[in-house]
């Protein structure tokens, strides 16, 4: 009797101890509720094409916040029949769950959890994650607040927004793009109940890491959704054999990295780290499809390039064991060090003849390749082959695999290139791709890559050439200038092919890019004229000499530099200022920035005489009818193609320059550290291919541009003119009548 009484009396003193420890101390010390009441998600920056497709997002969490209406009942029943089934009967605390957990957890049935999602919301927005009755007690407490302050639906939209998902995924909606690349009312019942499965453990029931033990959990979800009637036998049935497909990375609806990092700098300047959180849309002036072949068009003929430069070995070597577990796990590390890059896929080679190489990826998988595919290293596969080059067992190579499923030996690019198109009338940016992978390199060359011009800033020099009096039918001597000059030169320029045709028209010269022609002109117009013209087209005069060389491109300039000039002749004279974001919003919808651009420059913007830009483009249109970059014409198979080929000293970069109405667009291509490209290389091979392909899907379905001529020019002899140089006046020769070095002129 006395140790009942003892017991009694311990048991109240317990009592009393735990209730003063909870209102005395624990009470007093719960946080305010106001993160939950005034619940604000951390969304992250979003970043999409003018036709929404998602190009970029930036932030710690992935995350998008779905109010309660709009998610799809499948994904609450699925959620609630798994975590907490009486969640609209309990008051924050499911007691009867709990004694059920306790019960099964003390009799060795299947392990259960007693924290409803009340409770786990209270954990996640205020406590740690520490496993000790000091928690549980303050979560149950706040749970009950919680239940006090918002209503069920409410409480039910902070879980399926709040909780993490894995792969730096929070909430349902989030996850359902991450992990199936699908909204949530895309989600079959299959995928629903497997994202359902994750909160318990996210790490364990990850299904881009834990494929298998996340179906388990998805079959239990499922099992339970069936017995709460949330879907019927059939549904379980399909749904339990639904074969699920798990994308393993985030993935974006287009190829646009350097154009979303763009966006993000800009944002970041004005916003600050909240950019990151604050859940704000950008919507930019990109069309996805443009974008998509000119990424495409790119990556193909940097790797089209590289390929008819050789093999050049695989990138590194490593040493396998022979035991089986240890040779895999060797594998693993070491082909984390060099990760994928989009189709060129790391690989270790484990066996290896003149005629088969046997190779393990990433993914676990083991490829086999063979003829055709082994042509681009057979060279490395002979027995002779110097021993950096030769392809051995523990050979680190790029293999790709085409639409047959067939496999070859590739390589990283050393090589680089870029290409940027932009709306010639208004200056909106319609496709960019500032390298060949920007997880690579993330340097942006569209924007930022200063380099030699070469041949593309001729039309410049040609432009400057029409104010002095010059037209296409000025005769210029092609004939190097030491043969027809009496000064002393210390620079004698010679063509690229060493062909020299005597007099020749300016159209022509350009149409063939003869150097010696540039080089002439603009000796007759004067470098110090010359040089303040380019600035009327938005180049930087200061990075361009005031010497002759200027009319070889020695100086330096960006491709975006290049393609805001262009467009001047594009346009009929005027200059554009290049733009991005169309848009910007809030995560509630709210517009913070709409731009406003003309469809068409004001005649302020004016920088060149209508006269003078048609009479360049008609002789750009020459050059891709009949000169350098004729294979536009030919391969696109169109007559409004205007441009111009660049190749710079020893084809250390290839250009091309050009445009069809109002899409203007420059390609270029080099190495990063200047070096020669190829002696057979020019514009004409390296730059002027991705240009054509890129645009040829950016003109599909469009006619041909029919450009009006302006009032006072006249055609004559297949050429336009100023009308005030008819009848024989004007530059007609230079260089070529005597006195040697003089401009021959009728007024």
């Amino acid at each position: 009797m006395k140790w009942l009484l003892a017991f009694a009396a311990a048991s109240v003193v317990f009592i009393l101890g735990l209730l003063a420890y909870i209102f005395l101390i624990l009470a007093p010390g719960l946080p305010e509720l106001t993160a939950v009441t005034d619940y604000k998600p951390k969304i992250p920056l979003r970043i999409y094409t003018a036709d929404n497709n998602l190009i970029g997002e930036f932030g710690e969490e992935h995350r998008d916040f779905v109010a309660i209406k709009d998610i799809p009942e499948k994904m609450k029943k699925a959620v609630l029949s798994i975590e907490d089934a009486r969640f609209y009967e309990h008051s924050g605390v499911d007691y009867i769950g709990v004694a059920r957990a306790v019960v099964a957890n003390a009799t060795g049935g299947v392990r259960q959890g007693a924290s409803t999602i009340t409770m786990q919301v209270a954990r996640n927005f205020f406590l740690t994650p520490e496993q000790s009755l000091s928690r549980k007690l303050r979560e149950a407490m706040l749970a009950r607040r919680i239940e006090q302050a918002l209503s069920k639906d409410q409480i039910l939209e902070l879980y399926m927004n709040q909780i993490y998902l894995g792969q730096r995924t929070h909430g349902f909606s989030s996850a359902a793009r991450t992990y199936f690349n699908k909204s949530l009312k895309e989600l079959t019942i299959a995928e629903t109940a497997m994202l359902a499965g994750i909160p318990q453990n996210p790490a364990r029931h990850n299904p881009a890491v834990n494929f298998e033990r996340a179906k388990k959990r998805q079959l239990l979800v499922l099992k339970s959704m069936l017995k709460h009637a949330a879907i019927t036998q059939a549904q379980y049935d399909q749904a339990s054999k639904e074969t699920l497909r798990v994308t393993k990375a985030a993935r974006f609806e287009s190829h646009a990295a350097h154009v979303a990092e763009m966006v993000r700098q800009q944002i970041y300047a004005q916003f600050k780290d909240e950019t990151y959180t604050l859940g704000i849309k950008v919507i930019t002036t990109i069309d996805s499809d443009e974008q998509d072949a000119a990424y495409e068009s790119l990556r193909r003929n940097v790797l089209t390039y590289d390929q008819r430069h050789g093999y050049r070995g695989p990138e590194a070597f490593i040493e396998l064991p022979t035991e089986e577990n240890l040779r895999d796990e060797a594998i693993d590390e070491f082909l984390q060090k060099f990760p994928s890059s989009e189709g060129l896929i790391s690989a270790v080679v484990t066996a290896v003849t003149p005629k088969l190489i046997k190779a393990d990826l990433a993914t676990g998988e083991s490829v086999e390749i063979s003829g055709e595919g082994l042509r681009l290293a057979a060279s490395a596969l002979q027995a002779k082959a110097n021993r950096d080059l030769k392809i051995r067992v523990g050979a680190l190579i790029r293999v790709m695999q085409d639409r047959k499923g067939k496999w070859s030996v590739t390589q990283t690019p050393e090589v680089e290139a870029a290409y940027v198109s932009l709306n010639a009338n208004n200056g909106a940016y319609r496709a960019l791709v500032g390298g060949f992978d920007f997880k690579r390199k993330q340097f942006n060359r569209v924007t930022s890559g200063w380099r030699q011009p070469g041949s593309v800033i001729k039309p410049f020099v040609y432009s400057a050439a029409l104010e002095k009096g010059f037209s296409p039918e000025t005769l210029i001597n092609d004939v190097p200038l030491s043969e027809t000059s009496d000064e002393l030169l210390t620079w004698d320029p010679r063509n690229d092919d060493g062909q020299y045709d005597g007099p020749i028209e300016m159209q022509q010269g350009l149409a063939r890019s003869k150097n010696v022609v540039s080089v002439r002109i603009l000796r007759a117009i004067g470098a110090a004229y010359a040089k303040e013209f380019l600035g009327k087209f938005g180049f930087d005069p200061n990075k361009h000499p005031l010497n002759l060389t200027m009319a070889l491109g020695t100086g330096s300039v960006t491709p975006l530099q290049m393609a805001g000039a262009y467009a001047v002749f594009a346009n009929g004279g005027y200059q554009v200022k290049p733009w991005l974001i169309q848009k910007v919003v809030d995560a509630k919808g709210t517009v913070l920035f709409e731009a406003k651009v003309d469809n068409f420059p004001s005649e302020d913007a004016r920088v060149l005489d209508s006269r003078n830009a048609f009479v360049v483009d008609s002789m750009l249109r020459e050059v891709v009818r009949s000169g350098t970059g004729a294979a536009a014409s030919q391969r696109l198979g169109r007559r409004d193609l205007a441009g111009k080929t660049g190749t710079t000293s020893d084809a250390i970069d290839g250009w091309f320059a050009g445009y069809s109405g109002d899409i203007v667009a420059v390609s270029w291509m080099g190495f990063d550290e200047p070096k020669s490209l190829g002696g057979k290389e020019f514009g004409s091979t390296v730059a002027l291919p991705i240009w054509i392909d890129a645009m040829r899907h950016a003109l599909k379905g469009r006619p041909e541009f029919i450009r009006q001529a302006p009032e006072n020019l006249i055609f004559s002899n297949g050429k336009w003119m100023y009308v005030e140089y008819e009848n024989g006046a004007g530059v007609k020769t230079l260089d070529v009548e005597e006195p040697l070095g003089t401009i021959s002129s009728e007024q």
